[in-house]
């Protein structure tokens, strides 16, 4: 996500497209950056009330399935609120071409991070992660 950030700040320096959003209206980009803060910090604190592991590397340590509290809404509240500091960056920044980067980083971390993440959920809960798959989205919704 820093490195997202970086790029996008880069862009909007180095490689301008157009500069949409001036001030003060770009600091409009501090609700999804507040709103991203929440929604991660909902998710890890729900994490450490389940006694469960928050580390994405190695979720051999998980040792439950959350489903409840912002986990009813996304399976991965933690990515989710990654996307919104990065968009809130994008309407901070003001221009259009950072606003390429948080789709892209959206891409990168689902097929890098969030699927191995899936694929390894299933392996240890089995038809408890599955129920929950059908119900919850991947990134924001209830699926039904």
């Amino acid at each position: 996500m820093l490195v997202a950030g970086a790029l996008m700040w880069a862009l909007d320096r180095w490689l301008p497209l157009a500069h949409w959003i001036d001030p003060p209206w770009n600091r409009m980009g501090a609700v999804p950056v507040a709103l991203g803060i929440a929604v991660a910090a909902a998710a890890l604190a729900r994490l450490h009330q389940a006694q469960t592991t928050a580390n994405p590397v190695d979720l051999s340590k998980s040792s439950r399935l959350v489903t409840d509290g912002i986990f009813r809404v996304s399976r991965n509240p933690m990515y989710l609120g990654l996307s919104l500091l990065l968009i809130g960056w994008a309407l901070w920044l003001g221009n259009a071409s950072p606003w390429f980067i948080p789709p892209l980083f959206a891409i990168l971390i689902t097929r890098v991070q969030i699927i191995p993440e899936e694929q390894a959920l299933a392996r240890l809960f089995g038809e408890q992660y599955f129920a929950y798959r059908r119900r919850a989205a991947r990134w924001l919704g209830v699926t039904r």
